[in-house]
């Protein structure tokens, strides 16, 4: 059998100045990402000088101003890199799995399935703490990712309109759940909206270091599927005549979304744009290649999170409105523009 169709990084090899700026891109993010850092480490409802900020970031030297940059502002802003890597490449997954620059990681019920555990866990096992809502929300997403997929691919393949409709049908029947149990009982409503604001605040190294190990493993998966993922951008009969394992990616693939969204969303809750535009962006930026798009937007996310909470605490000081809802009422608007004024970015 003869194929004349080639995956998208043979059907047209970049140049030499394509892959220039591509990786002289990456370096750009990574300076960015550095500067969100440093400025989300330096700036918050307590106002300390930078120079002595810089001092007690390397000399722990025990003072009030060493204890909110150790004990708070350090590993909140560790777990918004670690949580902004994780939407933002489970969303360039989400997007190369149905071929749908517009598709979320809460389409497969992600993020639904997780509040819903949440909320059975507050309203039914007293859980009130940070990480009790870990536990229960990434149990939440994974049972909510299987049953998905089972349904998706009940009787023959998983295929991308299949694993939508799917997704959508539990979705709808996950959010009469938790609409249900918020109105019997009220009292949950008042825990459950803390975490479901999507916020960084009052995050410290527990949180962080519980949530590491699965996003670690989701990342190497993700980044494992790139070349795959761009062969299952031809289609699935064309993948399987260059020799694709389409139902094998396709299984990973939901496996990396439950991980990475499961942990980023169990984490602070919630934020349902970075998965949408970032890795939109991110095909502007480097085109479809998914071996430049997952790299993109894994480092495009956090820079956008972390920033967002920044914004977020000099907003109204020494208030802070989440890091979910700056996001959300910065960047829609710009997706929407973007989405007006050009077409989208091709999968």
């Amino acid at each position: 059998m003869v194929v004349t169709e080639r995956p998208p990084e043979a059907a047209s090899p970049p140049s030499a100045a394509a892959r220039t700026f591509r990786a002289g891109g990456l370096v750009v993010g990574l300076a960015l990402l550095a500067l969100v850092f440093l400025l989300s480490i330096w700036v918050g409802s307590k106002s300390i000088p930078f120079t002595s900020t810089w001092s007690v970031l390397w000399h722990n030297d025990g003072s009030t101003d060493a204890v909110i940059i150790h004990d708070l502002r350090i590993p909140r802003t560790l777990l918004g890199l670690v949580v902004g890597a994780a939407l933002g490449l489970a969303g360039a997954v989400m997007q190369a799995l149905t071929r749908n620059p517009l598709a979320d990681p809460g389409l497969l019920g992600v993020n639904t399935g997780a509040a819903a555990a949440v909320v059975s866990g507050i309203a039914f096992a007293g859980v009130t703490s940070v990480l009790g809502y870990i536990w229960f929300a990434f149990a939440g997403a994974a049972i909510a990712s299987v049953v998905v997929y089972v349904l998706g691919s009940a009787g023959r393949s998983a295929t991308p309109d299949r694993l939508v409709l799917a997704g959508s049908a539990v979705m709808a029947v996950l959010q009469a759940y938790i609409v249900g149990v918020l109105l019997l009982m009220p009292e949950t409503f008042n825990q459950f909206r803390f975490w479901n604001v999507g916020s960084l605040s009052g995050r410290k190294w527990d949180v962080f270091l519980q949530i590491s190990p699965f996003v670690v493993l989701g990342v190497i998966i993700a980044l494992l599927l790139a070349r795959p993922l761009n062969v299952l951008a031809l289609g699935d009969q064309t993948g399987k005549a260059l020799g694709a394992h389409v139902g094998r990616t396709r299984v990973l693939g939901a496996i990396v979304v439950m991980l990475l969204c499961g942990a980023g969303t169990a984490a602070i809750g919630p934020v349902l744009f970075l998965g949408l535009a970032v890795p939109h962006a991110a095909r502007m930026l480097v085109g479809p290649d998914q071996r430049w798009v997952l790299p993109y937007s894994m480092l495009l996310a956090p820079i956008a999170l972390i920033g967002a909470d920044v914004v977020g605490r000099v907003l109204n000081p020494p208030e802070e409105l989440q890091a979910g809802i700056v996001v959300a009422f910065l960047g829609a608007p710009v997706f929407i523009a973007l989405c007006r004024r050009r077409k989208l970015a091709r999968l």
